[in-house]
C-alpha cells in the first residue's frame, strides 16, 4: 500500500483513492497478480482479471473480433514506484500479465484514464493498439475520458 500511496501522491493514480486500498488491489475475479521487487522491497504491481462492470475494453475488443467478452483478460492495477522508474519494470509487469492471459487462451486488454499520458505512452511503446477513447460516468458528478487498448495479436 505504501508504493501505491507514493504513486497516488505523485501521479494521481488511482484517480479516486480507495477507502480500502488492499481490497481495491485484489477486487474482482482475479486471474493473477504480480509484484516486482528490488533489493527485497516491492516497487511495482499488476493484476490480471476477467472483465468486470465498468471495463470497456473487453466489449470493444469482442465486438471488433466477433468474440465474447469472456475471451479477454483485463490488465489492471499497474503501478511502479517513482524511485524505480526507467528500468523497464512496468514493461516486465505488463509482459507477465500478457503472458498469463495468452497461456489461458485469452486476449489481454486494458482501460486507462486519458489523462494518464505516461501510461498510455508505455502501452503504445509496447505495441498495444488504441481501440477508442470514450467518456465514462464514474459517479453522478464525475465523467472521465478512458482510453481502451488491446495487446498486439
Amino acid at each position: 500500500m505504501r508504493v501505491l500511496a507514493e504513486v497516488h501522491a505523485r501521479d494521481g493514480y488511482p484517480v479516486n483513492w480507495p477507502d480500502q486500498p488492499g481490497e481495491w488491489l485484489s477486487r474482482g475475479p482475479l486471474l493473477g497478480s504480480w509484484v516486482a521487487e528490488v533489493e527485497g522491497g516491492v516497487v511495482g504491481h499488476v493484476s490480471l482479471s476477467q472483465g468486470g462492470e465498468g471495463d470497456l475494453a473487453p466489449t470493444l475488443w469482442s465486438e471488433r473480433n466477433g468474440a465474447t467478452r469472456g475471451m479477454t483478460a483485463v490488465v489492471s492495477r499497474l503501478f511502479v514506484a517513482p524511485r524505480a522508474r526507467g528500468h523497464r519494470i512496468g514493461a516486465l509487469l505488463i509482459g507477465q500479465a500478457e503472458e498469463e492471459a495468452r497461456r489461458r487462451g485469452l486476449h489481454p486488454v486494458l482501460d486507462v484514464v486519458a489523462s494518464d499520458t505516461a501510461a498510455a505512452a508505455l502501452y503504445e511503446r509496447l505495441g498495444w493498439k488504441l481501440m477508442a477513447t470514450v467518456e465514462q460516468q464514474w459517479s453522478p458528478h464525475q465523467t472521465v475520458a478512458v482510453r481502451c487498448y488491446a495487446a498486439p495479436s
